[in-house]
């Protein structure tokens, strides 16, 4: 008896330290999760915010062009490298908190003020990953929606919502990061921008219209002093074979 009692003490022992192993280990295993950011709320079906994050001009990364589907189907691409202007990819989903934010002020585009005039556009994941019937409830009437995984993966995308602003001259994306709110974005993308030498702004908009109205007047003047008038045959290299080809001359080419 006194053997069986012994024999059940040392299982008991044995279970204990055990359980406190495997307690230990979740334990761990839990704050890992946490310090990555995973929430493990069954009631939350979205990913956590992460801190603030804006990449300074030194280190901007190439951005890559769009393309999936939109939440009805269609197959869609936005180009965001080698165009005239700039464009803010959010990336966004239908679950999450933070994103229902966004998406109600995405609503009312012509409230918004996106820095530096860019062209709004919403990236969620693909189809696979995101509902098209939900995300239809949430698409903003004047902002592109485009479902796409490979967007995500692209511009490695850590959290939702997550924001890149993408110099299309350059094809680089001159900040990023995650906002908690729209006045939090734009401050962050402000900052980015600055660091990177681009003016935003109205007034911006009206120094570089000035700029390149006195950059022509300049390349005029410079002309007209080398004695190259309007019409000047220079200015056409190729007007004899264009005429050889049955190609209209250009205007006061004479």
């Amino acid at each position: 008896m006194a053997v069986l009692v012994l024999l059940l003490g040392v299982v008991v022992a044995l279970l204990g330290v055990l359980v406190a192993g495997l307690l230990r280990s979740h334990a761990e295993i839990l704050r890992a999760l946490h310090e990555l950011g995973v929430g493990l709320d069954p009631n939350e079906n979205a990913p956590r915010l992460a801190p603030p994050v804006s990449r300074p001009s030194t280190t901007a990364r190439p951005a890559s062009d769009l393309s999936g589907v939109t939440p009805a189907g269609d197959a869609v691409s936005v180009s965001v490298v080698d165009v005239d202007h700039p464009t803010l990819v959010a990336f966004l989903t239908s679950g999450c908190t933070t994103c229902a934010g966004f998406w109600s002020a995405f609503s009312d585009l012509q409230r918004l003020r996106v820095p530096g005039d860019a062209r709004l556009v919403v990236a969620t994941k693909g189809p696979e990953a995101e509902s098209p019937a939900r995300l239809g409830k949430f698409t903003p009437p004047d902002v592109p929606v485009i479902m796409s995984s490979e967007a995500w993966t692209d511009f490695d995308v850590p959290v939702a919502p997550y924001f890149a602003y993408v110099d299309g001259p350059s094809g680089t994306i001159v900040g990023e990061g995650a906002a908690s709110t729209w006045e939090h974005l734009q401050n962050i993308l402000e900052q980015a921008l600055a660091d990177a030498g681009i003016a935003t702004g109205p007034r911006a908009r009206r120094r570089r219209g000035r700029t390149d109205q006195s950059r022509e007047a300049q390349i005029d003047a410079e002309l007209i002093g080398a004695g190259i008038e309007p019409g000047d045959p220079s200015l056409y290299p190729t007007r004899d074979a264009d005429l050889q080809r049955g190609r209209p001359t250009p205007p006061n080419a004479s």
